[in-house]
C-alpha cells in the first residue's frame, strides 16, 4: 500500500511517500520537510498568516520533490493522506485542499489524518509496536499521556492544565532573549549550565493523577531571572538547566504515574513510546529511558527527524486508517481544533458502516491502488531496515 503524505499544520511544509507492506512493514521512500524557521525568526515565533502564504507557494515543489525521490507516479498510489487539523487553520486549509485536488484528478481515496493521531502511530513506523501502548505526546501545543488501543482508538490520561511543555521552552527561550526556535536554544544552553543554582517548582509533583501544569515553573524562572538582572551568559545557561531539569523531573513523575494508571486500567502497555517535537530533547530521551528502565517497559522513541512534524507520519497514518477501510469524503473539513477522542476508528467487521465518523468506509485499498491490503485489525509487528530505527530500551 503507497500513501502520499502532506504536512502543512504549523512551520513546516513537508511531503512523503510511505509503502505499508502486506506484513505490517513500513518503508519510507521519500520524507521531504522545509522548515519555516527563517521567515519566523524576526517575530520570535510562528505567524500563521506568513506560515500559510509560504505552504502555498512552497507545496507544490515539496510533493513534486518527494514522488521523484520516491521513484513513482500519482498514478501507483493507493491513496493520498493529508493533515486536516489540528493546527493552524490556515496551513491546514493549504494542505487538504491541495491533497482533495490530487485525489479528485487521479480518483485515489482522501484519508484526512488527525496530526495529533499521525505522532501517537509513529511508534508502529518506525518499530511496528503493537497495541496497547503508553504515549507521552509532547509538542509545542500539546502534552498528553494517552493510551493507544488501536487505530482511532485513544483514551487520555493526563493532559497539561495551561501551557504545553514545548510552548514554555519557547516562553522562557523568548524571556532569556535566546531567539527562535526557543527549544533548541534552551537545550543547548542548559548543557553548559548548573541545574541545581536555581531552587525552580517541579508543578504537580505527587499529585493522584496524571496531568501537568507548566505556566507555574515559567513564572518562578522570570523572577528568578529578574532578581539577578542583567543576567550574564553563565546566568543564562544556569537558568535554562536549572529550568530543563524542573521540567524533566516533573516529566518524569507525571509518567510514573500515568503508567501506573494505565495498568490499573488497561492491564500492561507493550512500551512507553515518546512523540512530539519536545521528544528530539536529548537530556529529555535519557530520563525517559531511565524511567523505562526502573519501570520495566520497553521505550520506544523515534529519531529527531520524525519526533518534529513531518509527512511520513502523516502518510503512514493514512495508510493503518486505509488498511481497516478507512477514508474521508471530499467536502471533509479543515479543524483548528480536534482533540483525539473525537477520531474516527474502525467498527466491528459485522457492524456495518453506519457511524463511522469523522472518516467513511471506503474499498479496500488493495481495488483502489492494485496492491493486496491486509485484513482489518491485523497488527503490525514489524519494520522495513529502510525505515529510521527508533531508540527502544
Amino acid at each position: 500500500m503507497l500513501v502520499l503524505g502532506i504536512e502543512t499544520t504549523c512551520d513546516e511544509t513537508a511531503a512523503a511517500v510511505v509503502e505499508r507492506h502486506d506484513d505490517g512493514r513500513a518503508t519510507i521512500l521519500s520524507n521531504v520537510v522545509l522548515s519555516q524557521i527563517p521567515e519566523h525568526a524576526a517575530f520570535g515565533g510562528v505567524v500563521p498568516e506568513i506560515a500559510a502564504r509560504a505552504h502555498v507557494e512552497a507545496l507544490d515543489l515539496i510533493i513534486a520533490t518527494a514522488m521523484a525521490e520516491a521513484g513513482r507516479d500519482f498514478g501507483a498510489l493507493d491513496g493520498v493522506a493529508a493533515a486536516a487539523g489540528p493546527g493552524l487553520i490556515g496551513g491546514v486549509i493549504v494542505g487538504l485542499i491541495t491533497a482533495k485536488a490530487i485525489a479528485l484528478v487521479h480518483e485515489k481515496p482522501l484519508i484526512a489524518v488527525n496530526h495529533l493521531e499521525a505522532h501517537a502511530l509513529t511508534a508502529r513506523l518506525t518499530d511496528g509496536t503493537p497495541f496497547p501502548y503508553c504515549l507521552f505526546l509532547a509538542s509545542g501545543g500539546h502534552t498528553q499521556i494517552v493510551v493507544v488501543r488501536g487505530v482511532g482508538d485513544y483514551v487520555r490520561l493526563g493532559t497539561t492544565r495551561d501551557d504545553a511543555i514545548g510552548e514554555a521552552f519557547d516562553k522562557t527561550a523568548k524571556l532569556l532573549g535566546l531567539g527562535y526556535p526557543g527549544g533548541q536554544r534552551v537545550e543547548q544552553e542548559a548543557a553548559r549550565g548548573d541545574p541545581s543554582r536555581f531552587n525552580l517548582p517541579r508543578p504537580m509533583l505527587g499529585r493522584q493523577d496524571a496531568d501537568f501544569s507548566f505556566s507555574g515553573l515559567k513564572t518562578a524562572l522570570r523572577l528568578e531571572a529578574e532578581k539577578i538582572a542583567p543576567l550574564t551568559d553563565q546566568d543564562v545557561a544556569d537558568l535554562c538547566a536549572s529550568f530543563q531539569l524542573a521540567v524533566i523531573e516533573t516529566v518524569v513523575d507525571r509518567l510514573r504515574r500515568g503508567l501506573k494508571v494505565f495498568r490499573q486500567r488497561f492491564g500492561a502497555p507493550s512500551a512507553l513510546v515518546a512523540a512530539g517535537g519536545v521528544a528530539a530533547n536529548q537530556a529529555i530521551r535519557d530520563a525517559l529511558r531511565n524511567l523505562a528502565s526502573q519501570d520495566e517497559v520497553a521505550l520506544v522513541v523515534p529519531p529527531p527527524s520524525l519526533c518534529t512534524d513531518n509527512a511520513a507520519m502523516i502518510a503512514w497514518a493514512g495508510a493503518e486508517r486505509l488498511a481497516h477501510g478507512l477514508c474521508d469524503a471530499l467536502d471533509t473539513l479543515p479543524r483548528a481544533r480536534w482533540p483525539l477522542d473525537q477520531v474516527g476508528k474502525p467498527l466491528p467487521t459485522d457492524a456495518g458502516t453506519a457511524g463511522v465518523s469523522p472518516a467513511i468506509a471506503c474499498p479496500p485499498a488493495g481495488r483502489a491502488g492494485g496492491r493486496d491490503a491486509r485484513g482489518p485489525g491485523e497488527p503490525a509487528d514489524s519494520v522495513s531496515p529502510n525505515t529510521a530505527p527508533s531508540v527502544v530500551a
